[in-house]
């Protein structure tokens, strides 16, 4: 059959006069207020961005999402906007659900259902989320791609080649040559939503032993390349808990820590993209428990000489052992500059 939402020139053409369109407008105002010397309404500023670029979707609302997470690299003002992308992106209309639920499972998709909410759950930078139940009760989350979404990808990434280009003619000391080409392939990763389903099944092997993290289930008859069905986990937010008692908050760090560290030292894999958006946090007896892992998406694989070679470091500064310290140094400088 044919790839209706293939990569294409139209789509692409389309997709750089959109960019244009949303982030030109609000960075020539921008502009145009510091020419005229005028004074700058920070947080007016910052609304309209974070509005232009979640209704763009795509790679630029997720830099913007990751600009959002670096301390200090943005005014709190941009921070505050730009951090409701991870979980507060303008949603796609009811009518586009349907169409795309048609798409990935046929006419009768409602009938696989015992019930499918209208409205998202929650919506980022390449797709949303439904709440749905399945017909034993179980409740599932089914992320949706967003429309065009690889067309979208290569233009946004041609978009940050130039930027990066850019970037090294102003501050040579810097290349960003292999920073564009890891951004670029975990993205395209991630419009692979069967690719997805795998990486959570891998997750849900590896953490099987702790209690402090939860991965859900995958549903394979209710998925597809662009809809991803997942068992529903409850939670709220990982800063809704800033404020609580030591304990619980060593706790949810505790839980973080594991679910980046235990695979990565033990397996070689790695979560890339860890936004607080892709977490929540589980209440057990009461209190908070501990975290669900909720996307899969961005998850970067690395071979086990770079693996010894972090542990080495990490083990070198635990211990104050210099000689062990620089031998894990030297290992990963290997590995970067080589195929791993």
């Amino acid at each position: 059959m044919t790839d209706t939402e293939r990569n294409r020139l139209s789509a692409r053409a389309a997709r750089y006069a959109r960019v244009g369109a949303n982030v030109g407008g609000v960075a020539a105002r921008m502009a145009g207020a510091r020419f005229f010397g005028l004074t700058l309404d920070r947080g007016r500023n910052a609304m309209e961005l974070a509005a232009a670029l979640g209704g763009l979707k795509g790679p630029i609302m997720k830099v913007a999402q990751l600009m959002a997470t670096v301390p200090d690299a943005l005014p709190p003002e941009y921070v505050a906007e730009l951090s409701k992308l991870q979980s507060e992106a303008p949603p796609m209309g009811w009518a586009f659900v349907k169409r795309r639920m048609i798409a990935e499972l046929g006419p009768d998709w409602q009938q696989k259902f015992a019930d499918f909410e209208h409205h998202p759950a929650a919506a980022a930078s390449l797709g949303q989320v439904h709440r749905a139940r399945a017909h034993d009760g179980a409740a599932l989350a089914c992320k949706l791609q967003y429309p065009d979404m690889q067309s979208a990808v290569e233009a946004d990434l041609r978009q940050l080649n130039l930027i990066f280009a850019i970037h090294r003619r102003m501050d040579p000391a810097i290349d960003t040559t292999e920073i564009a080409k890891e951004i670029g392939a975990r993205i395209r990763e991630e419009l692979d939503y069967q690719r997805e389903a795998k990486h959570v099944a891998l997750y849900r092997a590896m953490l099987a032993d702790t209690d402090l993290i939860r991965v859900p289930r995958p549903w394979p008859e209710l998925s597809t390349g662009r809809l991803l069905t997942l068992d529903w986990l409850e939670g709220d937010r990982m800063l809704a808990h800033r404020d609580d008692a030591l304990a619980i908050r060593n706790r949810l760090a505790q839980a973080m820590f594991t679910a980046w560290w235990f695979p990565f030292s033990r397996v070689g894999v790695i979560h890339g993209d860890p936004h607080l958006g892709n977490y929540s946090v589980f209440q057990r007896d009461g209190e908070p428990g501990g975290i669900n892992l909720l996307d899969y998406g961005c998850i970067r694989i690395f071979p086990p000489s770079f693996v010894g070679a972090v542990v080495d470091l990490y083990n070198g500064l635990m211990t104050g052992d210099d000689a062990r310290r620089r031998s894990g140094k030297r290992g990963r400088s290997r590995c970067r500059g080589s195929s791993c």
